[in-house]
């Protein structure tokens, strides 16, 4: 029986550390498609000039404690409105729902958000839209705040992983229309993860 015992305290803290390895590990892969789709002069929001002495995006270090699992709560019966942007565009959303998590012992909030254009997009229809600001912006990043992408979870809970926070496009061209993060979306702590402000020189 103590074998036994031994043997699945040992697969257990096998799987966690599995686990714990693939976290970083996983945004190093975001990080690493995303420098490729920045080299991508099809896919790259950057200039012509930009693109050329592209070396790749300055992120902070990937970092767990930035990985958190999140209580989502959906909130059905909210209406659509027209989200604001950096241009005259005003996309059509629904607030989706609302994630509680803790960052380092502190407790927060976030609206996720459904963009309504892709509900009958198949690629899309279960793409929900994070934008966020914090203490870091206007800083060591993007003043306009950043986002993340998550899918509509088969649960109530969702990982939040900030280290793949990423700028909008408007971070790296004018030329772009981007979602302007509401007040709500305000953390009031600074999230030291994901991609940093873009510095052209």
């Amino acid at each position: 029986m103590r074998s036994l015992l031994t043997f699945l305290l040992l697969l257990n803290l096998s799987l966690l550390m599995a686990q714990e390895s693939e976290k970083p590990q996983s945004a190093r892969d975001f990080q690493n498609h995303l420098n490729e789709e920045f080299r991508d002069p099809e896919e790259s929001p950057l200039t012509e000039e930009d693109r050329k002495d592209f070396k790749g995006l300055d992120f902070f270090e990937v970092d767990s404690s930035y990985i958190v699992k999140a209580e989502f709560v959906r909130t059905p019966a909210e209406s659509p409105f027209k989200m604001p942007t950096t241009t005259d565009r005003t996309p059509v959303y629904v607030k989706y729902g609302e994630v509680y998590f803790s960052i380092k012992g502190e407790e927060y909030k976030l609206n996720v958000y459904q963009n309504q254009s892709f509900l009958t997009d198949p690629e899309y229809f279960d793409y929900l839209f994070l934008p966020f600001t914090d203490n870091t912006n206007g800083e060591t990043t993007y003043s306009g705040g950043r986002y993340l992408d998550l899918r509509i979870p088969e649960g109530d809970f969702v990982i939040l992983d900030f280290n793949k926070a990423y700028n909008p496009y408007c971070a790296y061209s004018g030329r772009y229309s981007c979602p302007i993060p509401p007040k709500e979306n305000d953390l009031d702590t600074a999230i030291e993860a994901g991609v940093k402000a873009f510095d052209k020189h």
